[in-house]
């Protein structure tokens, strides 16, 4: 192996350090790749040991994520990115495309989060899938989403790149329908791989549209060519590149199958939305931030995105019943929080990543909390039925609760330092921008607070509303300790991160600095007090409607505005009116016409000439008589001929 990979900086120079570690990054992909091809393929022999090879080997995984982590740290920051090349990929002439693992701190960042929490999901999943008769095949899955995801974020180059793309895409497929004896199951599969087909689109045509501007794919190419091509171009590759990033990551408007992946296990939902799936759309956007400040336009689509999905998200949240798709909504929002920051330019793309991090805590560590109610109350997911579970899951509820005070937001929980950096950034600007995506991102907040203030005092506190065969319990320490630590970061990873600088001085050689010297429109002192008074109304609301008023076991039916948010603002509506009904119609047109046209035309072509045939062939019906007949009219006719002629 080693005689066949070799160690390039993108620098003059770097650290030996740096060099010896970063030299093993294959095991990265080695790893995990080696776990799902060990599980899928060892046979019965392993029911009972591959859960646990799975779960060595993803830290395993995270230890080399962190060494590397730690060497690029005592490194200057301009050697602080290499090219780990590994082999010739696709040598087609003048075209050649290596398989090469980039290592910079915007890669290691994902690195860290995918197997750090990706690890300790696997290791929850030892308890929350004791019981099931085929866990080896999903942690054999396991594996290969995050072996998938960690291909993603390191490639260096947009085909390879898309390789583990099309991964992540074949991994949630199946770890979504896991259970596709159960018909919903298979079908919220299904939906969710019929998405992100269409992203997948997206992302090839960008590709292909770079292979013919500049005749390559990575990424250092493809940025140092990007200032000579026309702005229409890069525009169209911005757009196709936003495209497969609306459908990864759940945006507008490719997102509706984000609430139907919940059918999935528990621990798979954590992992989509925190660590994998949902996250590598604002990887893409980040990763080609060259592109799209070259391209204003997508990059304005991209704030567009952004805010549209953060307030759908928002208000579809505050009507679910179902716990998991409440935070599926929530999961949608936050990310088109990132997503408005990441098409901000460089003043937000180190705030997308921040709380894209601090994001990936505090949401595994609610995913994980849903699963522990769940798995305390029978697979129950109706918060209707639940209330009083404070008391019964002291841990679930600590741990969920330090979840629900930093995704609102609040001081000085994780999420008070990276999505109010957001806000801020959205405020910056002149003209209509800055109020109209400032105030998304404002109220934004505030419906958050709501929705998820509603999600927490309905599930753990009130009345409780559970039946008499239900039982309500703590989860084993192998579901609990993962929550615990997943509830560290909530509280803490913000201040860690924030008040210090150390993520954007970390991404600042990747994405350039987030200090442009802009002020936003509104003072930030300003936006921090219009900010908290958002989330304490939102706290107060659902406080008045879900804890100080008793909460009805049958959901009632509600204003016009209830029932749209409960059915997804009609999105499914939409998609069946204006792409599955059109495309049955055209599919059933050009069926009808195959069948009574070409096939028509030619079977009845056929049908003639087998009739004509058929009745041509009773003259050869071998009698003498009728062979004398035949030679007679025959001389009959030529005689008549001669007769007429003359």
């Amino acid at each position: 192996m080693h005689t066949l990979i070799t160690l390039a900086s993108s620098e003059p120079a770097a650290t030996s350090a740096a060099t010896g570690v970063t030299s093993y990054a294959w095991l990265l992909l080695a790893f995990p790749l080696f776990g799902a091809a060990l599980l899928l393929f060892g046979g019965r022999v392993l029911d009972k040991a591959g859960p646990m090879i799975a779960v060595l080997l993803s830290w395993a995984a995270c230890v080399v994520g962190v060494l590397i982590a730690i060497s690029m740290m005592g490194a200057d920051p301009s050697d602080r990115s290499h090219t780990l090349h590994l082999f010739s990929w696709v040598p087609a002439g003048t075209f050649d495309v290596n398989a090469s693992l980039l290592l910079d701190p915007l890669s290691i960042t994902f690195v860290l989060l995918v197997t750090f929490v990706g690890s300790l999901i696997h290791v929850y999943s030892l308890g929350y899938m004791e019981g099931d008769s085929d866990k080896r095949r999903f942690f054999a899955y396991l594996n290969l989403f995050v072996a998938a995801m960690l291909t993603v974020v390191l490639s260096d180059n947009y085909l390879m790149l898309y390789a583990g793309w099309e991964g992540v895409g074949l991994a949630s497929y199946l770890l979504i329908g896991f259970w596709y004896h159960k018909p919903a199951y298979a079908s919220a599969g299904n939906k969710a791989f019929f998405a992100n087909r269409v992203g997948d689109v997206g992302m090839s045509i960008a590709i292909m549209l770079m292979f013919v501007e500049f005749g390559r794919t990575d990424f250092a190419g493809v940025n140092a060519a990007a200032s000579q091509a026309s702005e229409g171009i890069l525009t169209a590759i911005g757009l196709m590149l936003l495209l497969g990033a609306c459908a990864k990551s759940a945006q507008f408007p490719l997102q509706s199958w984000l609430g139907d992946a919940m059918a999935g296990p528990t621990p798979v939902s954590a992992l989509i939305h925190a660590a994998t799936m949902v996250t590598a759309g604002v990887y893409l956007v980040v990763r080609s931030h060259v592109l799209f400040d070259l391209a204003p336009t997508a990059q304005l689509v991209v704030v567009i995105v952004g805010a549209v999905t953060l307030l759908y998200g928002a208000v579809v949240g505050c009507a679910k019943d179902d716990l998991k798709k409440a935070l599926a909504a929530s999961t949608m929002s936050q990310i088109g929080y990132m997503m408005l920051a990441a098409g901000l330019g460089p003043i937000g793309y180190a705030f997308a990543i921040f709380h894209l991090l601090t994001h990936g805590f505090f949401k595994a560590g609610m995913f994980l909390g849903a699963g522990s109610v769940m798995h305390a109350m029978d697979d129950q997911v109706n918060m209707r039925r639940f209330g009083g579970l404070a008391t019964l899951m002291k841990i679930t509820w600590v741990t969920f609760g330090l979840g629900w005070l930093a995704i609102m937001g609040v001081p000085p929980f994780a999420g008070f330092w990276s999505k109010d950096k957001i806000i801020e950034a959205a405020f910056v600007g002149e003209g209509w921008r800055p109020w109209v995506f400032g105030l998304a991102a404002l109220i934004g907040a505030g419906i958050t607070a709501f929705y998820m203030s509603r999600l927490f005092f309905m599930t753990f506190h009130g009345k409780r509303r559970w039946t008499d065969d239900q039982h309500p319990h703590e989860a084993p320490l192998s579901m609990t300790v993962p929550m615990i630590i997943l509830a560290v970061g909530s509280a803490g990873l913000g201040l860690i991160l924030g008040p210090t600088g150390i993520i954007t001085s970390w991404l600042e050689p990747v994405v350039g600095s987030a200090e442009g010297g802009h002020e936003p429109v509104l003072s930030v002192p300003v936006l921090t007090v219009l900010t908290l008074l958002l989330v304490a109304a939102g706290i107060a609301l659902a406080w008045w409607r879900y804890l100080r008023e008793s909460v009805p076991v049958v959901a009632p039916v509600g204003s016009l505005a209830t029932r749209a948010a409960r059915r997804d603002l009609f999105q499914d509506d939409i998609n069946e009116g204006l792409f599955m009904r059109p495309g049955i119609h055209l599919t059933r047109s050009l069926v009808f016409a195959d069948n009574k046209g070409i096939d028509g035309g030619v079977g009845g072509l056929a049908a003639f000439v087998g009739g004509l045939s058929a009745r041509a062939r009773r003259v050869q019906n071998g009698f003498v008589r009728s062979y004398a007949l035949t030679m007679l009219g025959g001389v009959v006719v030529i005689l008549g001929a001669l007769w007429v002629v003359q």
